[in-house]
């Protein structure tokens, strides 16, 4: 197995406060393809943004991360049980399970035991989703200088995964009886320092400010500053691409 990567347990109260969560039809479409809800499995539930939601509508949620800081972060409900295991091998009975969840997640997954594990600990029909967003869209000029930063700057300090996301996951293997699943999208109102707050939570602008020393968004500020203009918030939206199947 390959070795764990945790790249969010650093400034985990940020992560928590400035990244998106998942838009209420995702979770309309996870339902209407779930056969029983009597326990979930959020994997690599982070903060627990995921695991709250469906604690509204399962009797259990399991949540699993290997990130103890990010987990701190999660709200505690009576019906979730967080565990600081990896995706890989669980605590998690086998045959006990109804959903997996992974957002924005999975690509850090050592895929071959991951599915063992998801097909060990699942019943029969259960439903397994994996989803990501991608590139967050403003306007043509604010997207111009994420652009920059992204590729330009950060471009060399993204873990290899990466590619994953940028694929909209559809390179990642799946070998489940896959359903077909739409386009979702995140919107929400930003101001301009949420949008700061959201790029300094990328783990390529982490990598970027440990190998320099230097902040990457403090470079482009100035650029953002200017293409953002002097309207409080703007419309802001990100592509959320799913896999979903039957195990």
């Amino acid at each position: 197995m390959k070795a764990p990567i945790d790249n969010f347990s650093a400034g985990s109260g940020n992560y928590s406060l400035f990244r998106p969560s998942s838009p209420p039809e995702l979770f309309d479409f996870l339902y209407a393809n779930t056969n029983r809800f009597e326990h979930a499995w959020d994997c690599g539930t982070g903060n627990g943004q995921v695991a709250a939601v469906l604690a509204q509508r399962f009797e259990r949620v399991t949540a699993t991360d290997i990130s103890q800081k990010q987990v701190d972060e999660a709200p505690r409900l009576a019906n979730i049980d967080y565990l600081i295991e990896r995706a890989e091998h669980t605590s998690i009975a086998s045959a006990s399970v109804d959903l997996v969840t992974v957002a924005q997640a999975i690509h850090w997954f050592d895929f071959e035991p991951f599915y063992a594990e998801v097909k060990r600990v699942c019943r029969p029909g259960a439903l397994i989703a994996a989803w990501t967003y991608t590139g967050i869209n403003i306007t043509e000029s604010v997207d111009k200088v994420i652009e920059q930063l992204y590729h330009e700057l950060t471009g060399p300090y993204w873990d290899k995964e990466r590619r994953y996301v940028d694929a909209c996951y559809r390179s990642i293997p799946f070998p489940f009886e896959e359903i077909e699943t739409p386009v979702f999208s995140i919107v929400r109102d930003l101001t301009l320092e949420q949008l700061s707050g959201y790029l300094r939570t990328w783990s390529g602008v982490k990598h970027y400010e440990r190998a320099t020393g230097v902040d990457p968004v403090s470079l482009v500020e100035h650029e953002l500053v200017a293409a953002w203009g002097d309207v409080p918030t703007k419309e802001s939206k990100w592509p959320v691409h799913m896999r979903a199947g039957r195990v």
